[in-house]
């Protein structure tokens, strides 16, 4: 098992930018792909990003795509979403994940959640 906590969130002007944390501590981080979901009030969980366990492949959901970029540093045990040119849309609480095994964008395969941070943009 892996611990996840998220910070960074915040609120933020349309347009503006944030970047997202998620610190790991538990089991070696570099047996994880980890990944970024988010959740809007009232909508399901959906997937946002992950990142390969080396960092060298990532994936990204269409409506992110040039937007946002996920990075991690194994190092320091800690995940990164850069989140540039945010819309109001974009308005949920944000949660990192980590699961071993082959990647995935499905909630349910993803075992380790941290516990969540608001990233409100305003219009």
């Amino acid at each position: 098992q892996v611990h996840l906590v998220e910070s960074g969130g915040g609120l933020v002007q349309a347009g503006g930018s944030l970047r997202l944390s998620c610190t790991a501590s538990g089991r070696t981080f570099s047996d994880y792909i980890m990944g970024w979901f988010r959740q809007a009030p009232g909508k399901e969980r959906e997937f946002v990003a992950r990142i390969s366990w080396s960092g060298v492949t990532t994936y990204y959901a269409d409506f992110v795509k040039g937007r946002f970029t996920v990075s991690r540093d194994n190092a320091k045990k800690m995940t990164y979403l850069q989140m540039n040119s945010l819309k109001p849309e974009d308005t949920a609480v944000y949660y990192c994940a980590a699961k071993t095994g082959g990647g995935s964008r499905l909630v349910r395969e993803y075992d380790n959640w941290g516990q969540g941070t608001q990233v409100t943009v305003s219009s």
